[in-house]
């Protein structure tokens, strides 16, 4: 059977030693009285959830799933799922960050993404359910009318009621302008909406006893594509006046995904039948709502993926230090066995420095952008604000996609470690596999997140925001530069930081002649800047290392530190220099192949 140990002394580094979060927060009102040993022990006690309550439900609700009766529409989940989720709403843990106006307790940001990465790590497909309300809750907080806040968001703030996004259709994905779901006007101000949804996460359940579905449509004037969609708070169950709830709704669940992994979270077809909807926003400007719920759906998909990094790689580290099998190359570790342990083997430990490195790396631009969050909302600054969402949003697809493909990578690594018993159920690392592939593709595919960021969010500005982080970066390279100890992480970093500039201008060019070249290039783009993040947070989380040693501290935490930080500038970092060699390649490779691909 697998385990899982919260990861709380490397978030509480990540926090309070290299980030220094509360300082950020002193500046924030609503948090100026925080602490570390207050943030330190509401996620103590949140790590006693993740693993006592519904790690134990992983194996079993991803065995189990879940199960439609198409009579009623209704949609059983796994075994103790709805036990567990009444654990979590009785223990407060919905209003964890929300707003006390609410009913929320009104926590940092980063207090609830730490706590959603070990949730993530105990069993993803279960933190969907609370984890697609937050985000329909921050599209309404953000857009919605005194009215619409005042019947939903104290509910869903609550937990007694979850929120989905209902976007895709079964003709179109990520381009939503080719949505068709309609919207009808009504006497009374509500909307009659009919249409279709496909792969709506946590669309139907039996944890809570309203869904309250936020769903694109467009109204019967509305110009084509994009620019014609609008956004409905459409619930499973009406709710009356007195905020009672009213009669079913006409949406419901039509069938059930058979998927490769999260079984346990119902993926569901939903049909829409003359459901009754309220607007949210303005007419045709649907799309300013969903962003909001579809960006931190983003971040929170990077967050599934780390949290699956770090259980996969929890068990890999626990099997290599058992398992023995031959002997180590250098001469017999364990005389006392008949073999050795096979962390002994240089391989092996590649694997599971990958995956700890990834892990690591992940953990510290999660919270970084956690943050970032905090002060898009709640900064008194408007400059800060400003400054924070622009960052916000460049490191927003790289958190997606970076972490993404990371977490599959080293996922499927550490199920190697297990040799044939990685095939095997039993141990869960094919389950860890199966669930790190979705996080690739939905919210946007990774060549999505990939296209956004060169096209978008580097190229779209001239690169002003990349230069941005570049700042950061140059900031590092002046303080670290002379000292020779961090040499071996600021000397590369100092290098891309370079290239990366002159890289982006190459592309930029090329695109203007050839848009091709853009798309070509984008995905290995994204992993170069990747790169240059996880870079800088590694040559930071290497700083601290380096001064608590020199000043004395024995914590073995330290040297394990810097170990993995040599590791990952060593063996993962250089991957920039082919990934921009295969994106200088060109367009014409891929486009050219038309007898190719006949």
């Amino acid at each position: 059977m697998p385990v899982y140990n919260p990861p709380l002394r490397d978030m509480q580094f990540v926090m309070h030693e290299v980030l220094k979060v509360t300082d950020d927060l002193k500046a924030i009102p609503a948090h100026a009285e925080i602490d570390a040993d207050t943030i330190n022990a509401v996620l103590e006690e949140g790590g006693k959830f993740a693993s006592q309550v519904i790690f134990p439900l992983n194996i079993s609700g991803d065995t189990e799933g879940c199960k439609l009766d198409q009579k009623t529409h209704e949609v059983t989940t796994p075994k103790g799922f709805k036990e567990a989720y009444k654990t979590y709403v009785d223990g407060g843990w919905a209003a964890l960050s929300c707003d006390p106006a609410f009913g929320g307790q009104g926590l940092p940001l980063v207090v609830n993404q730490c706590m959603y990465e070990m949730m993530n790590s105990a069993n993803q497909a279960w933190t969907m359910y609370p984890g697609l309300t937050h985000g329909a809750y921050a599209s309404l907080h953000t857009f919605g009318t005194d009215e619409q806040k005042k019947t939903y968001l104290h509910k869903m703030t609550n937990g007694e009621w979850t929120g989905t996004m209902c976007l895709t259709e079964p003709h179109c994905g990520t381009d939503l302008g080719l949505m068709r779901t309609k919207a009808e006007p009504q006497a009374d101000g509500t909307y009659k909406l009919t249409g279709n949804k496909i792969f709506i996460s946590a669309g139907e359940h039996d944890m809570a006893e309203n869904i309250i579905h936020l769903v694109l449509a467009r109204l019967p004037d509305a110009p084509p594509g994009i620019k014609g969609v609008s956004l409905f708070i459409v619930p499973k169950f009406n709710v009356n006046k007195d905020g009672t709830l009213g009669e079913r709704n006409g949406i419901h669940c039509g069938g059930l995904e058979h998927k490769m992994g999260i079984h346990g979270n119902a993926t569901a077809q939903i049909v829409i039948d003359g459901a009754i909807g309220t607007m949210v926003g303005q007419p045709n400007k649907g799309m300013q709502g969903m962003f909001v719920m579809m960006n931190a759906a983003r971040l929170g998909v990077g967050n599934q993926s780390l949290g699956l990094t770090e259980v996969a790689y929890q068990n890999a580290l626990a099997y290599a230090k058992d398992r023995i099998q031959m002997r180590s190359l250098t001469g017999p570790k364990a005389k006392d066995k008949p073999a050795d342990p096979i962390i002994v083997h240089p391989d092996v430990r590649r694997m599971l420095l990958t995956a700890k490195a990834y892990a690591e790396g992940g953990r510290a631009l999660a919270i970084f952008c956690s943050v970032l969050l905090e002060k898009v909302h709640n900064h008194p600054d408007e400059k800060v604000r400003k400054d924070s969402d622009d960052m916000l949003s460049l490191l927003t697809p790289i958190t997606k996609a970076f972490l993404t493909d990371n977490g599959y990578n080293a996922a499927t690594q550490c199920q190697q470690v297990f040799g044939g018993h990685g095939y095997i159920k039993e141990w869960g690392m094919e389950q860890f596999v199966r669930d790190a592939r979705i996080n690739m593709i939905y919210e946007g595919t990774n060549t999505i997140q990939s296209l956004d960021l060169l096209g978008r969010k580097v190229l779209g500005n001239n690169g002003a925001t990349l230069k941005k982080f570049g700042k950061l970066v140059g900031a590092l390279v002046m303080e670290e530069g002379v000292n020779e100890r961090m040499a071996e992480f600021i000397n590369p970093l100092a290098v891309l930081g370079e290239q990366i500039t002159k890289f982006t201008t190459e592309i930029g060019f090329k695109g203007l002649q050839n848009a091709d070249e853009v798309g070509a290039a984008a995905v290995d783009y994204l992993r170069v800047a990747g790169h240059l993040v996880f870079g800088y947070f590694w040559a930071r989380m290497a700083q601290v290392a380096l001064r608590e040693i020199a000043a004395g501290n024995t914590d073995p935490f330290y040297v394990a530190k810097l170990q993995t930080a040599r590791f990952y500038f060593a063996k993962l970092f250089p991957e920039t220099a082919t990934l921009m060699r295969t994106a200088r390649s060109g367009s014409k490779v891929l486009m050219d192949t038309d007898a190719a691909l006949a």
